[in-house]
This record gives C-alpha cells, sequence and structure tokens, in this order.
C-alpha cells in the first residue's frame, strides 16, 4: 500500500464511494477528502430541472472539486496518504450528460484550464452496481435533494461511468463489482479489498466476488 499516496474510490451516485472513503482513510490512518453536495446552492434545483441548472451546478462542483485539491497541494498534505470519494477527470462526464453545444463549450473551456493543475490519482477504485441497486440504496439513504432523481437518470449516469473507465488511462483502475460486497459491516470483503489492492500489478484490474 504504500506504493499509494493519493487513493480515490469512485463510481456513479448511491454506489457507496464515500462509505468506502471513510472506512479506507480510518483503516490507512490517511486524510479524507470528501465532495461536499449539500453544499451546492443549485443541486436541489438541479434534480428538479435539469436543462436550467445544469451549467451552474456543473462549475459550483468543477470549482468546488478543483479548490480542494488545490488546498491539498498546496499543503503539501500529500506526505500524508490521501483517499478521497471523487476524481476531477470524471469531471466532464456530467456536463456531457446535461449540458447544451453551447454551454459543453463554454465549460470544456474553463475544465481545460483547471485540470492541468491538478494532482492525479495513484489508484482509482471504480464501484459498479446495477441501476436497480443505486436506485435502491439513494433512496435508502433519504437525502432530499436526491429524491427527485430518477432511474432512468442514474442508468445514464452508470453507463457513462462504464464508458469513462474504459478509456481511461490517467491512473491505475482497480474495477470493483460491488453487488455482493459490503466494504463497511463485513470485514472479510474490506480485507478482500485490501488483498487486492496490494497485490495490483497493472493499469486495470478486476474485482469481482467469486473469481
Amino acid at each position: 500500500m504504500d506504493r499509494y499516496r493519493h487513493i480515490v474510490i469512485e463510481g456513479p451516485i448511491g454506489v457507496g464511494k464515500t462509505s468506502l472513503a471513510r472506512r479506507l482513510a480510518e483503516h490507512l490512518n490517511a486524510a479524507l477528502l470528501l465532495e461536499q453536495p449539500e453544499q451546492n446552492p443549485f443541486i436541489a434545483r438541479f434534480y428538479q430541472d435539469m436543462q436550467r441548472y445544469a451549467l451552474p451546478a456543473q462549475l459550483f462542483f468543477l470549482f468546488q472539486r478543483f479548490n480542494q485539491l488545490r488546498e491539498l497541494a498546496q499543503l503539501d498534505l500529500f506526505k500524508r496518504v490521501t483517499v478521497a470519494d471523487f476524481l476531477l477527470e470524471k469531471d466532464p462526464l456530467f456536463a456531457r450528460l446535461t449540458l447544451s453545444n453551447d454551454e459543453l463549450q463554454l465549460y470544456q473551456q474553463i475544465y481545460a484550464t483547471l485540470a492541468p493543475q491538478a494532482p492525479r490519482a495513484d489508484l482509482v477504485i471504480y464501484l459498479q452496481a446495477h441501476t436497480e441497486t443505486l436506485v435502491e440504496r439513494v433512496r435508502r439513504r433519504g437525502a432530499e435533494y436526491e429524491r427527485p432523481i430518477t432511474e432512468s437518470y442514474l442508468a445514464m449516469v452508470a453507463d457513462s461511468y462504464n464508458r469513462f473507465f474504459y478509456h481511461h488511462s490517467g491512473s491505475p483502475v482497480l474495477i470493483v463489482n460491488s453487488e455482493r460486497l459490503n466494504f463497511v459491516d463485513r470485514p472479510a470483503d474490506f480485507e478482500l479489498l485490501l488483498e487486492r489492492i496490494a497485490g495490483m500489478r497493472g493499469q486495470r484490474e478486476f474485482f469481482n466476488l467469486g473469481e
């Protein structure tokens, strides 16, 4: 594990990335860097009217994520292991789903200016789950601003994540099928994950329970 100073847990809405990030950071005595969607003043209105609020919601998230990573780099906290629940490079994924052509061009200009300044992850753990599982997990956690999220939107997000990580080459990626795994409540599952992380040799590996 000493190879990895900046570990990112990623995946679609409801897949459990924040819970795993907390668990892994606790295990490694690492700094924890979490997205803060509740601080986005546009997010609730975005889920109610995506066409109208997509651009301000997207730009708020972009600047929020970038500023969090920049602060870490400036403080040189990467001397300590950092576990995050977001990857800046995935930010355009949502932009392509929700922005109009003109809005997307503006967004891409801003992203192209910011992205090269952000530190890259040493390892990305990409969690996958079926859309039905994502829906159930989102409903179970009961965040008020997420109530309008539809199953069709979650399906589009999950598909976009799959396509993004199929082509992603910026960091080593461990792709994890989380359907039958519970890293928070089942210590044996978490230990299996640690073994897979420690055994990473290539740029892209897979972890599916039973394999």
